[in-house]
């Protein structure tokens, strides 16, 4: 009988093609280096070809090793369905599950909901990712992630979707300013303010212009940043102003700072907010339970 790759070595080989390097792709296993540089080697031993070249410095995967990773990737996946399919006939939401949140809604969602989603399902083990988006799609075809909770719409292929929810998005100003004593502001009053903005990458900040009817406008060259905190800071010390989503007004973004925050008349000012999964995922049927609790408050 011919001896076949085990479960291990190929978490091992698909951990080595994604990191480069022994060392970290020990990590990422949870191994010791030299634990995961024998595996390999016994991998190898099986095949009968190498799949990785060795330096000093960093770790080149054969063309075979980075075909028989892609392999690994699509086995691996296949043998975690099995473990959650007879993990979902115990009950729903039972085991570890493993989720993607972005930045600009994991911080202001997750700490509502979490307490209730332990509360419901004790038996769930749920793993948090925080990332942009393009990266965690790229997890949640590769397995990694069994879900995704993101803002739409997104381009993304091979994933179904469930919304959530609108999520709104507001006007933040300096209290002294102009615009923060009128009840609704329009977005054509926007058209010569200082609008700060997230860094390229961040969805938000594409929802935010174009839901606003602000597409293509100028960058706010030097006053760009990573989080919605520091933006939101950045308004309080008079830079500019910000457009914020319902679910970080709620959560208390602007508390204690000198912040006015003020309606927009556009009616399509929001973003939706949606889970995401596999379309061929065993899991489809909890994820829609999750969904479910997931879902955001009508404003």
């Amino acid at each position: 009988m011919t001896a076949l790759p085990s479960i291990k070595q190929l978490r091992y080989l698909v951990a080595l093609a994604d990191e480069k390097h022994f060392g970290l792709a020990a990590r990422a296993c949870f191994v010791a280096q030299s634990t995961l540089s024998a595996g390999i080697i016994e991998l190898e031993a099986q095949l009968g070809m190498p799949v990785a070249e060795r330096t000093n410095r960093k770790v080149i995967l054969t063309p075979l090793g980075e075909k028989l990773a892609e392999r690994a990737r699509l086995i691996l996946r296949e043998a975690e369905d099995m473990v959650q399919l007879a993990a979902a006939e115990q009950g729903p939401l039972t085991g570890e599950f493993h989720l993607g949140v972005i930045p600009t809604i994991a911080p202001y969602l997750l700490p509502a909901i979490l307490p209730k989603l332990r509360d419901n399902y004790p038996d769930l083990k749920l793993f948090i990712r925080e990332e942009q988006t393009d990266r965690l799609l790229e997890k949640l075809g590769a397995g990694s992630i069994d879900a995704a909770i993101l803002a739409l719409p997104y381009p993304m292929d091979g994933v179904a979707t469930a919304l959530l929810g609108k999520d709104r998005f507001l006007l933040a100003c300096p209290a002294g300013h102009l615009l923060a004593e009128k009840s609704t502001v329009s977005t054509a009053e926007l058209a010569n303010e200082p609008l700060l903005l997230l860094e390229d990458g961040h969805c938000l900040r594409d929802h935010a212009l174009a839901a606003c009817d602000l597409a293509g406008r100028e960058k706010n060259q030097g006053f760009e940043a990573t989080s919605l905190q520091t933006l939101t800071q950045m308004v309080a010390g008079g830079l500019g102003l910000t457009l914020l989503p319902q679910m970080a007004i709620d959560a208390g973004i602007a508390r204690g700072l000198d912040i006015a925050i003020v309606a927009l008349d556009h009616q399509s000012a929001n973003r939706e907010i949606g889970i995401c999964w596999r379309k061929t995922s065993t899991r489809a049927a909890e994820i829609e339970i999750l969904a479910s609790v997931f879902r955001l408050p009508l404003h």
